[in-house]
C-alpha cells in the first residue's frame, strides 16, 4: 500500500477527486499542475507552463493538457477529462481509472476493457519537460494509442478563446512535431521515443471551464486549440514516453532521460518525506549562480519576508545546508544594494519590507544553532552587523529605532508587515508603532548579534538589550497578560492576533516564563485550530474566517481570522520552550492533523491558508513555502527531543 494511493471509489467520485490537485516543479520555475483525473480546474493548470524569461517574469500555460484514445477492433475509449457548461463532463475517461498513486511519481492505472494502462509522469528537473510513460500492463489484442494535445499558449492569469490569429502550420521533427501559435511565444516540441503518426486536423474546442476560478470570482470559460492527433501501436509489456518540451528531445534517450529524473526524486512515503519533497519543489535556479526559493505555487513569485522565513526549513531541516548558502550567497548581495544603495532587487520582491531584515537575522541564527557559532561567525557575521548597524543609524525609509530601544514602523497608509492584504491600496489590518513581532525580532536578533560578536561586543548594545527586556513587557503586555499586537502614539491594539506568538518562539526573548505561559495560553484558547494559528481572534471586532467569494471579498478576510500553518510552527516551538519534554505528545498530536493534509488539496504539500472555522477547508495557493519549511522544522524539533 503506498503512501499517497486512491482507490477507484475517490477516482471516479469528481466530487472527491477534482478537490486533489497534483503538482511538480522543476528549479527553473516551470511546473506541472492538474487534478489527480487530470482535469484541469483552475487556469494555472497545464501539462507544461513556464516562464518566458524574454517576456516577463509571469508563467505561461503551454500545453494545456493531452487527451490518451486506446483503440482495440476499432472501438476507441477516450481517457480524457474536461468541464464544459452545466455540470457537463467529457469525455469522462475518469471511469476508466482503477487507482491512482504518487510516492515517487504520479501514476495512474487504467483498464479499459481488456486492456490494463499505466500512466506515470515526470518533470525534468533543469528543463522545461515534461515526460509520460506509458506501458501496456495487459492486452489481449492489439491495441493503438492515439494523443491529442490541448495547446493554450497564454499567460496563467489570462484565457484564450478560438481565434484567426493562431499560426497553425507545423514542422515535422523526429518522431513528432513542433508548434508554435503566437509570436513571442518557444516553439513546443512533442515527441514519442519511438516513431509515430500525426494527422493534421485542427480543431477548437469550445466553452472549457475551470471551476475554481469560476469559485474565486474570475472568467472561468476558454477555447483551446487541438492541431490534430498522434497514433501508434502499442505492444503488451511495452512502454511509450511521450516528451513535451521547449527544446527538441533526443529520442533515443528519452527512456534513458526519465529514468534518471525519476531517480533525482525523493520518495514520498512518508510525511517526512512529502514535506522534503515539497520544500524541494520550491527551489528556484535561473541561471548557473543564482539560487532561490519560490513563496508558493501556482501563482507566487520569489519574496523576500517568505524567502528568509522558509530558508531553515526548507534546507537545514533536511540536512541540505548547501542549499542555505548557496541562497544566501544570492539574497545577501540584493539585501546589501538596498541597504546600501535604496535599490531594489528584480528578482527578490518586497525587499523593502522592514521586518525582512530581522527574518534574515533569525534565518542565519538557525543556521549557527545547525551547523555551529564558529562556522556561522565566518559566513555571516558580517552580513548580521552590517543589518543592526543599518538599523541603529535609521537608515530604513520605514523603520526607527526609538529612545526605548524599540522599533517604531509607519503602517497606517501601507502594508508593511505580513499581514500585507489592502483594499483600495490600504490595509485590510493597518498595524503601525510599536509591532509586537518586530521588536520580539529585533531582541532576539541583537542579542544573536552579542552571541556571534563575543568579547567584541559594543557596549551599546548590551545597553539595548537591557534597555528592551524592560520596555518590551511594559509597552506590549496588558492587564489581561497577552500581548498588544502594536503601540502607537500611546493607542494600543487589543485585537487578538497570532503575532504575539513569535515573543516566545524566539530563542532569545525578553518575556519571563510566566510572561511566556501567559501569552501561549491565550493564543491556546482563542487562535488554536488543527490547521494552524488564527490571523484573529473569533472574540475580536472583525473576525471574517472563512476566505471566499471575489478578490475584494478574500482580501477582507485574508487576516481577519483565517488559519495559518506556518504559525503552528512557531506556536510548537513555544509550547516546546515553556513545556519542554512535557509538551511532546501534545505536538505530536499536532502535527496530526498537518499529515491529514498530504492527501487531500494538493497531495504531498501544504495549502497556504485556511478556513479559520470548522471544517477547516484549505484556501489560497495550493503549496507553500512558509508552511512547509515550519512544519518541516518543527519535525526535526520532536526528533530532537525525543532523542534527547
Amino acid at each position: 500500500m503506498s503512501y499517497l494511493e486512491f482507490d477507484k471509489t475517490i477516482m471516479i467520485n469528481l466530487q472527491e477527486s477534482l478537490n486533489r490537485e497534483v503538482l511538480r516543479t522543476n528549479r527553473k520555475g516551470a511546473y506541472h499542475c492538474t487534478t489527480v483525473v487530470d482535469c484541469n480546474t483552475r487556469k494555472y493548470h497545464g501539462l507544461l507552463v513556464m516562464p518566458i524569461s524574454e517576456t516577463d517574469s509571469d508563467h505561461y500555460v503551454i500545453l494545456s493538457s493531452l487527451d490518451e484514445t486506446v483503440i482495440q477492433h476499432g472501438a476507441e475509449f477516450n481517457m480524457g477529462l474536461h468541464k464544459y457548461e452545466g455540470e457537463n463532463y467529457s469525455p469522462k475517461g475518469h471511469k476508466y481509472i482503477r487507482e491512482y498513486s504518487c510516492d515517487i511519481v504520479p501514476r495512474t492505472m487504467y483498464r479499459v476493457g481488456g486492456v490494463v494502462l499505466s500512466k506515470e509522469k515526470v518533470f525534468s528537473m533543469y528543463e522545461n519537460r515534461i515526460m509520460i510513460k506509458y506501458t501496456l500492463e495487459d492486452a489481449h489484442s492489439a491495441t493503438i494509442l492515439r494523443f491529442r494535445p490541448f495547446l493554450a499558449f497564454r499567460n496563467v492569469k489570462e484565457l484564450t478563446y478560438a481565434n484567426g490569429a493562431i499560426n497553425q502550420s507545423y514542422a515535422g521533427i523526429p518522431n513528432g512535431i513542433k508548434v508554435c501559435l503566437y509570436p513571442g511565444y518557444p516553439e513546443l516540441y512533442m515527441q514519442f521515443n519511438k516513431k509515430v503518426k500525426f494527422v493534421f486536423e485542427p480543431y477548437w474546442y469550445n466553452g472549457i471551464e475551470y471551476p475554481k476560478e469560476q469559485e474565486r470570482g474570475y472568467p472561468y470559460k476558454e477555447d483551446l486549440y487541438v492541431p490534430g492527433y498522434f497514433e501508434l501501436p502499442i505492444r503488451k509489456g511495452e512502454s511509450i514516453i511521450f516528451s513535451a518540451g521547449d527544446k527538441e528531445a533526443a529520442t533515443a534517450q528519452l527512456k534513458t532521460l526519465y529514468t534518471q529524473e525519476v531517480s533525482y526524486r525523493t520518495p514520498r512515503n512518508s510525511f517526512y518525506n512529502c514535506l522534503k519533497n515539497s520544500a524541494q519543489q520550491f527551489y528556484f535556479r535561473p541561471n548557473e549562480t543564482d539560487a532561490y526559493l519560490l513563496a508558493g505555487y501556482p501563482w507566487f513569485k520569489v519574496r523576500a519576508r517568505d524567502l528568509f522565513i522558509s530558508v531553515p526549513g526548507c534546507t537545514l531541516s533536511i540536512e541540505d545546508p548547501v542549499r542555505f548558502e548557496k541562497i544566501l550567497h544570492t539574497a545577501m548581495p540584493a539585501m546589501r544594494n538596498f541597504m546600501e544603495k535604496g535599490l531594489y532587487d528584480p528578482v527578490i520582491r518586497e525587499i523593502d519590507q522592514p521586518d525582512v531584515l530581522l527574518w534574515a537575522v533569525w534565518a542565519i541564527q538557525q543556521y549557527a544553532r545547525k551547523m555551529g557559532t564558529e562556522r556561522c561567525r565566518e559566513m555571516y557575521a558580517g552580513f548580521v552587523s552590517e543589518i543592526i548597524s543599518y538599523i541603529t543609524d535609521g537608515k530604513h525609509p520605514d523603520m526607527k529605532l526609538t529612545y526605548n530601544g524599540l522599533l517604531y514602523a509607519e503602517g497606517r497608509n501601507k502594508a508593511i508587515t505580513w499581514m500585507n492584504s489592502t483594499v483600495n491600496a490600504k490595509p485590510v489590518a493597518p498595524r503601525s508603532g510599536y509591532i509586537v513581532e518586530f521588536n520580539a525580532l529585533w531582541y532576539n536578533a541583537l542579542c544573536f548579534h552579542k552571541e556571534l560578536a563575543g568579547d567584541g561586543s559594543a557596549e551599546f548594545i548590551d545597553e539595548m538589550i537591557l534597555s528592551i527586556g524592560q520596555s518590551f513587557p511594559e509597552t506590549f503586555i496588558n492587564e489581561y497578560n497577552y500581548l498588544f499586537d502594536s503601540v502607537s502614539g500611546g493607542v494600543a491594539d487589543w485585537s487578538v492576533r497570532p503575532n504575539m506568538i513569535f515573543a516566545v518562539s524566539m530563542p532569545y526573548s525578553p518575556l519571563t516564563r510566566l510572561q511566556k505561559r501567559a501569552v501561549l495560553d491565550i493564543v491556546t484558547k482563542e487562535l488554536l485550530t488543527p490547521k494552524g494559528l488564527r490571523s484573529l481572534s473569533p472574540k475580536s471586532e472583525g473576525y471574517n474566517p472563512c476566505y471566499v467569494g471575489t478578490q475584494t471579498q478574500r482580501d477582507l478576510a485574508y487576516h481577519q481570522g483565517t488559519a495559518w500553518p506556518w504559525l503552528l510552527g512557531a506556536y510548537l516551538e513555544s509550547y516546546l520552550r515553556v513545556f519542554g519534554k512535557s509538551g511532546l505528545s501534545f505536538a505530536e498530536r499536532m502535527l496530526i492533523s498537518m499529515e491529514e493534509e498530504m492527501k487531500l488539496h494538493c497531495i504531498g504539500t501544504i495549502s497556504e491558508l485556511f478556513d479559520g472555522n470548522p471544517p477547516f477547508t484549505g484556501r489560497g495557493a495550493i503549496s507553500f513555502a512558509m508552511n512547509v519549511a515550519a512544519i518541516l522544522r518543527v519535525v526535526e524539533l520532536l526528533e530532537k527531543y525525543n532523542a534527547e
